[in-house]
């Protein structure tokens, strides 16, 4: 374990874990608190269970209260997606140390770029992402974006961690 994990884990009281089958509508709930506040994209409860070993969960007292998941996009990208904390616990970290992880696996994958798509830049320009230009993006992205609602007029920023 990096020392990143071991410092973030001491400062929660509960445990991250990975997703299990029987979490996926605890995690689309989760999403859709956000999806339906337009500060995030809404999942659809097939595609959580098609990549839910995507998923690393917060929990505390056996209550899942934070989600995050990571997505390998091409040879030097990953993605954090649907990212989201349960409301009445939001400000505590939990947040910060999902995507913290996230990157420490994508760092372990070798890839040298996280990529997130986001509402709310000011959270993960915290966490050392910076703002790109959505054109710069290799096309395999897009192959999500047509999919999705708000295509072609995306409002989403787009950001980049650069790892080491």
């Amino acid at each position: 374990m990096s020392d990143t994990k071991n410092k973030q884990t001491s400062e929660l009281p509960g445990i991250f874990r990975p997703a299990f089958l029987k979490d996926a509508k605890t995690i689309q709930a989760l999403v859709m608190v956000y999806a339906d506040q337009k500060l995030m994209l809404p999942r659809s409860l097939n595609e959580i269970y098609e990549t839910i070993r995507h998923y690393t969960l917060y929990e505390e007292d056996n209550e899942i209260l934070g989600v995050c998941g990571l997505s390998v996009l091409w040879e030097d990208l990953t993605e954090v997606r649907a990212l989201s904390v349960k409301p009445g616990h939001t400000g505590k970290g939990i947040g910060r140390q999902l995507t913290l992880k996230a990157i420490d696996e994508a760092k372990r994958l070798g890839a040298p770029k996280v990529l997130t798509l986001t509402y709310v830049p000011d959270f993960f320009t915290k966490l050392g992402f910076t703002v790109v230009d959505k054109n710069e993006l290799p096309h395999k992205i897009w192959g999500d974006c047509v999919r999705c609602h708000k295509f072609p007029d995306c409002d989403e920023t787009s950001m980049i961690f650069y790892i080491g």
